[in-house]
């Protein structure tokens, strides 16, 4: 069957308009596993807790070649504020707008028809086409990705390879593709003190003021240098919280959040450490939790990264800037089972904002070049 461009900007649309705000799927799943059913996929529903997955198989052995993405959304803030509603998907001067234009609906929806054009002229030559598709990439992140990778490198089916429609352009599509991500470690520090009155301060000991130059220091901490792939590993703080209220209590705690985004030159573990000894040299009478949300990964496989190179200059005319830059995607989940991972998906210079908007070229263009990786990974 022929499938016309067109055809990725209508199932766009019909995904858009599904209210399908983190961790509700809002039957975006259905609506996929109806049409890949049709391609003569295999489609299997992968619930975990209440987070719905979608796993769908077309062909049978290696390569097996995966589509990965998520039908859930981030909510839409105050609706008002949207010029479009954000669940109406209209179109206006060859832009699509509505909550998970880019983050990322617009992507599933290019997956579809691309897979749908490839099959027109017959199925793969070698190897599988999968499409894994879940509702909790935008919340906790536990019952989804994470548990599905798990689930199939029990039932060996880890894909060779991922193409995680994340949107990781920035200025025009397809001018960046992620082929690598940063770890990820989180920490939330309790410094305990004494409480009492600001005018006594000898009766009392100020958490605040203890804790003070030791975020100073972690700031200004060179944790390495980096390498070929990746920048060097930042230490940011995002919440700071502590006292009574009154303007005259010395409080008795501060609790602390901070985040370290890290490279393949480090361990978690060694970060931990470095920390924890900056904490016991200043003396800190203090708890420390820790929270591992991801590991690095760095994709290395010649194969895929030749091809997704090559399919992008095939469709736009000019090669993507390889990147390990950004936050975390739901490739750390598929990495440590030997998946090889790139990302590609519409400009994210609108993610999670009001008027959230791709073109509508940006979907035809993504779709054309998924077209062309397939073509390219999949017939001899």
């Amino acid at each position: 069957m022929s499938v016309p461009a067109s055809a990725t900007l209508d199932l766009a649309r019909s995904l858009i308009q599904r209210r399908s705000v983190t961790p509700d799927d809002a039957g975006c799943q259905e609506m996929l596993a109806e049409r890949l059913g049709a391609c003569g996929f295999e489609c299997q529903r992968l619930d975990f807790g209440e987070v719905i997955n979608l796993w769908a198989r077309l062909g049978e052995g290696q390569p097996l070649l995966a589509f990965v993405g998520h039908t859930d959304v981030v909510p839409t803030g105050p609706e008002a504020r949207w010029h479009h509603g954000p669940f109406d998907a209209t179109v206006e001067d060859g832009v699509l707008y509505g909550r998970g234009a880019a983050d990322m609906k617009g992507s599933l929806a290019a997956f579809v028809t691309a897979v749908e054009r490839f099959l027109a002229e017959g199925p793969p030559t070698r190897g599988a086409i999968a499409m894994l598709v879940t509702s909790d990439e935008e919340g906790p992140a536990v019952d989804g990705v994470a548990r599905v990778a798990d689930h199939l490198a029990a039932h060996g089916e880890i894909p060779e390879w991922c193409l995680v429609g994340e949107p990781s352009s920035d200025t025009r599509i397809a001018d960046t593709v992620k082929v690598g991500r940063r770890g990820s470690l989180n920490a939330a520090l309790t410094v305990r003190g004494t409480q009492g009155h600001v005018a006594y301060p000898h009766k009392a000991r100020n958490p605040i003021h203890a804790v003070a130059p030791v975020i100073a220091e972690l700031t200004e901490t060179i944790w390495d240098q980096g390498n070929e792939r990746f920048p060097p590993t930042t230490f940011q703080v995002s919440n700071i919280e502590s006292g009574t209220g009154a303007t005259n209590v010395i409080p008795g705690e501060a609790h602390v959040l901070f985040n370290l985004r890290f490279s393949t030159e480090v361990t978690a573990q060694a970060l931990i450490d470095r920390v924890e000894a900056i904490l016991d040299r200043h003396g800190l009478d203090y708890d420390i939790e820790w929270t591992r949300s991801a590991e690095p990964f760095l994709t290395t496989d010649r194969e895929l990264l030749e091809g997704i190179s090559e399919s992008v200059a095939a469709v736009t005319g000019r090669a993507p800037v390889l990147s390990t830059g950004g936050g975390t995607s739901d490739g750390r989940f598929l990495a440590p089972h030997g998946s090889q991972v790139v990302e590609l998906g519409p400009v994210n210079a609108t993610i999670h904002q009001v008027d959230e908007r791709v073109t509508v070229a940006e979907l035809d263009t993504l779709s054309a070049i998924y077209e062309r990786l397939l073509h390219r990974m999949l017939r001899a």
